[in-house]
């Protein structure tokens, strides 16, 4: 298959693919090898446990009065 053969759509997702391939060879991870508390981990899984079941979290009026600014 050519690149003049390809859809719009077909196109984008290769060059996409293509740009996360390049940048992925030349920006390692910088956390690979790291590990992460255990404690943050299980906070990790909350989030995703909420997010799945359709609940939200804070209110950005609620984070800013949490954090002095409102």
């Amino acid at each position: 298959m050519q690149v003049k053969d390809l859809t719009t759509d077909e196109l984008k997702t290769l060059i996409r693919e293509t740009v996360l391939e390049v940048l992925e060879d030349f920006l390692p991870d910088p956390d690979a090898g790291m590990t992460i508390k255990e404690e943050f981990k299980q906070e990790l899984v909350e989030i995703q446990r909420r997010r799945k079941s359709g609940t939200r979290g804070i209110s950005a009026q609620e984070a800013a009065s949490r954090l002095g600014l409102g």
